[in-house]
């Protein structure tokens, strides 16, 4: 089709036959001083050039066909909206609706206008779509269509919250309602807006869990804006986003922590200079702390610690801890351990926590917030995968084969935008500082090997 006119001439004559005729009806009616041709009234000869006129605009409106059609139900949000010009060109196309607003793109030959997203499920729509004909003459048509009530629907819900500020390790934490297994479809319905320019991935952990890990560690003091289009995104056979899902949240100072535990040493850099030095004691012999590059999770003063064992046991403790920040979820902290201040520094006695002298462990305590990384190294013991938030146990080559989509991110202050990996430019960043190190969740022993 593309604007090529296939309509024999004799139709296209027929336009200009009956525009002629309304004119020619018209100046008589102006000769004759008001006068009816005989047997016709006045009223008559109205309603007949006013039938003319209609069916002359109804004729040029069909030029300008909108999909959905005029009445349609049960519309599949996912086809959107498409105006599309016969003949002539489209030049404007307004959407109302009560749902979400509905932006679209006209394309450069102003044949045809489309949609940008899934429209909501559940909704009706009214498109007036205006044009010009090749005559010149102004088209108008609209249509008014409602789109389908699914019979199951999903809803996502995030881990940040609005305005909270959160470390530069920190992921994007989506959980589904219900298994997705249109990946692909709902990757491409997120975007994030970011202050400072941002490449990343998704990565799928299962069904019904979604992350976003930044290539390198979030630059320190980004505004990162999300926007899930999930209304109407069929994210399995049957089941439909039934809401959009919005959140802004800020990255704050850069606070990284690495823990060895053959130095027995935690270094605490702050904005990428060294800022602490402590001694630790890890995990014993029996009790490893883990190998990897983790993240806190939450903090509390203080926590109560039970294990070692069954009650009545040898090894077996219930203690109130002060000051202690998590980074597993089985129960490894940075915790404040006055117990043990004569072996840190020394020797590992600990049930697989980094005890720190109490004064070193208030400053972390006060200092610490979601999403700082934490990496422990040179254990005998791997980490392992979603015991804490673990995202950045992969390296980047690995992370992106967790897309369904198998591409990177791009994001800035004008949004998002899905790119080829190889496209991208060389990462320049350095561990422990700007990224994590590859293979760090494995035992250091291993790593001798």
């Amino acid at each position: 089709m593309r604007g090529t006119d296939r309509r024999p001439a004799r139709r296209v004559r027929r336009y200009a036959g009956v525009a002629a005729a309304v004119a020619i009806s018209l100046l008589a009616t102006a000769c004759s001083g008001g006068a009816s041709s005989p047997g016709q009234t006045k009223a008559q000869a109205s309603a007949a050039a006013s039938a003319s006129a209609k069916a002359h605009a109804a004729a040029l409106a069909r030029d300008l066909k909108i999909t959905p059609a005029n009445g349609s139900r049960g519309i599949e949000p996912s086809g959107g909206i498409s105006v599309t010009a016969v003949k002539g060109k489209v030049t404007d196309v307004t959407v109302r609706t009560s749902g979400d607003a509905v932006s679209g793109s006209l394309s450069d030959d102003g044949k045809t206008w489309h949609s940008a997203r899934n429209l909501n499920v559940s909704q009706s729509y009214t498109v007036t779509a205006t044009g010009t004909a090749p005559s010149g003459e102004k088209i108008t048509t609209t249509s008014t269509f409602r789109t389908l009530t699914p019979a199951q629907t999903f809803h996502t819900q995030i881990f940040e919250g609005y305005h909270r500020t959160y470390g530069v390790g920190m992921p994007i934490l989506l959980t589904f309602s219900q298994p997705v297994t249109n990946k692909a479809a709902v990757e491409r319905s997120l975007e994030l807006t970011t202050s400072k320019p941002v490449i990343g991935a998704w990565y799928w952990d299962g069904d019904e869990h979604l992350y976003f890990r930044p290539r390198d560690y979030w630059p320190a003091y980004t505004t990162v804006s999300f926007t899930a289009h999930l209304n109407g995104v069929e994210g399995a056979k049957g089941v439909y986003g039934a809401a959009n899902l919005t959140q802004t949240f800020d990255i704050g100072r850069a606070l990284i922590a690495v823990a060895s535990t053959t130095t027995h040493r935690t270094q605490i850099y702050l904005n990428g200079k060294l800022a602490h030095r402590w001694p630790i004691s890890t995990g014993r012999a029996s009790l490893p702390t883990p190998d990897g590059t983790y993240l806190s999770v939450e903090k509390a003063n203080p926590v109560r610690m039970v294990g070692g064992g069954a009650r009545g046991s040898a090894g077996y403790y219930n203690e109130l801890v002060n000051y202690a920040v998590r980074f597993t979820f089985s129960g490894d902290y940075y915790h404040s351990a006055p117990w043990s201040v004569v072996n840190q520094g020394t020797s590992n006695v600990s049930h697989g926590c980094v005890n720190l002298p109490p004064g070193a462990a208030v400053t972390y305590y006060n200092m610490s917030i979601p999403g700082d990384p934490i990496t422990v190294t040179a254990s005998t013991a791997a980490g392992k995968w979603d015991d804490g938030w673990t995202m950045w146990f992969l390296p980047w080559s690995k992370y992106l084969k967790g897309s369904a989509l198998g591409q990177a991110v791009q994001a800035g202050p004008s949004g998002s935008t899905f790119v080829s990996p190889s496209s991208l430019p060389a990462s320049t960043a350095t561990a422990p500082l700007g990224t994590s190190a590859s293979g760090n969740y494995y035992a250091g022993s291993a790593n001798l090997g």
